[in-house]
């Protein structure tokens, strides 16, 4: 037990530093190997340690303790091309994972613990490549939002064809960026010298916060062979406060930092899924995944210092349109058990919920059509899972035309843009 509670909290703190990937809106695609290998059509099936993610009813099923512990690593390769800009993301590694520990206390009753993470969005750019546009100078361009839930769940077996579960989550958010801050016109006061331009540099922010929700599962199980389930995951709120600094404020004696305060709602989840059985070690799945993103319309930020609340507000940067819509994945998976293998593969299909008018290489956001590949192994209690994931965006090209003249697309970058994201994963687990 003590070795189980030293992974757990190294995967919290694993969690802690690594939150942004790019995928189903705010939210990643897949947790868990197995799942992920079976394109993430895992809602009718919920059969492995990460239920407590995909549908909790299925935890009720488990007759053992036990444990799993995932990993995966998110590797986009993006570019933006305009006119002025020829750039690329960074070559980097965005981490995430699962923890999760199941307890039945009787027959019918199950208990358990899990931390994992379901959300990131994010980029990092070489500022050296967006230099025309901020004056000539080189600086930072990323950015980082992403969410750590810990989830005490608990299932109960109504019957041989009736299960249900529900997890509280507890959430812990991130948001950070760094981009050019801008310019302002500055008038010195002094009569030779008219106003001028003066370059605010870097601009960087860090936020953290807490949010709550549930996710509550069905599962039904009419027949050995069928087996339905559904899953809603309710919103949540978290509410980001941190510090945001410009430092080149100080060189006209204003406050370089500010106290900065931030909701974002992670929307309503609602999923359906169905696993199939039609022959001895084949088994086939799909699901249908529905997220409420219109609840993301415009991210406001409050900030503290008065100086900054004017400038702000006059640059529009108080307020980020985001104006998503309401997206539906459809996901199909299999697996197929041969010699003491299970091979997988799936595919499923994840429309962006950013339109163009906001699209932008800060939080940027693809159609994917994702094919998965996976395998895993048995070894009598100790089971190893094994997923490749491929998401190919479709390239995506905000006119300048219409970023200049409309202001509905004034917070919109113009440029074509493209993003390929490989992931793979690891899982391991054990009953005992």
């Amino acid at each position: 037990m003590k070795t189980i509670r030293a992974i757990f909290f190294v995967l919290v703190f694993f969690c802690s530093l690594s939150l942004a990937a790019l995928a189903n809106g705010l939210n990643l695609n897949s947790l868990g190997s197995k799942a992920m290998s079976m394109g993430g059509a895992f809602v009718g099936l919920a059969d492995d340690f990460s239920a407590v993610y995909w549908n909790p009813a299925g935890m009720a099923r488990f007759d053992r303790r036990y444990f799993g512990f995932y990993g995966m690593d998110v590797i986009p390769s993006g570019t933006f091309q305009n006119s002025l800009v020829d750039a690329k993301t960074e070559r980097k590694s965005y981490l995430s994972g699962l923890a999760a520990y199941y307890l039945p206390v009787s027959n019918k009753v199950v208990v358990a613990m899990a931390a994992y993470i379901p959300s990131g969005l994010g980029s990092t750019w070489d500022g050296g490549d967006f230099a025309p546009l901020t004056m000539d100078a080189s600086y930072m361009w990323m950015s980082k939002v992403g969410l750590v839930t810990f989830a005490p769940a608990l299932a109960f077996k109504v019957n041989d064809q009736i299960s249900i579960g529900a997890a509280l989550n507890i959430n812990y958010g991130t948001f950070s960026m760094k981009t050019h801050a801008g310019s302002i016109t500055v008038d010195y006061t002094i009569p030779e010298l008219p106003p001028q331009k003066f370059n605010l540099g870097q601009y960087e922010e860090s936020l953290t916060g807490w949010g709550y929700g549930a996710t509550l599962g069905i599962l039904f199980r009419p027949i050995e062979k069928l087996s339905v389930g559904a899953t809603l995951r309710t919103p949540s709120t978290v509410k980001f406060s941190g510090e945001a600094i410009i430092p080149n404020l100080s060189l006209l004696e204003y406050n370089d930092t500010s106290d900065i305060e931030r909701e974002v709602t992670w929307p309503l989840w609602a999923a359906a899924g169905v696993a199939f059985n039609p022959k001895k070690n084949l088994i086939l799945t799909a699901d249908l995944q529905w997220t409420q993103w219109s609840k993301i319309d415009t991210i406001e930020t409050t900030f503290k210092d008065v100086v900054w609340q004017a400038m702000m507000a006059q640059s529009g940067n108080d307020q980020r349109p985001m104006h998503w819509s309401d997206a539906l994945q459809i996901r199909f998976g299999a697996e197929y058990w041969i010699k003491g293998i299970a091979l997988r593969a799936g595919y499923y299909l994840d429309p962006s919920p950013a339109p163009d008018r906001t699209m932008n290489v800060l939080l940027p956001s693809f159609d994917f059509n994702v094919i998965t590949l996976g395998f895993g192994y048995d070894l009598d209690s100790l089971h190893l899972d094994f997923s490749l994931e491929y998401m190919m965006g479709e390239n995506r090209n905000v006119p300048a035309d219409r970023v200049a003249t409309d202001p509905e697309w004034a917070s919109a970058m113009s440029g074509a843009y493209t993003m390929k994201v490989v992931v793979p994963s690891l899982s391991i687990s054990y009953k005992f």
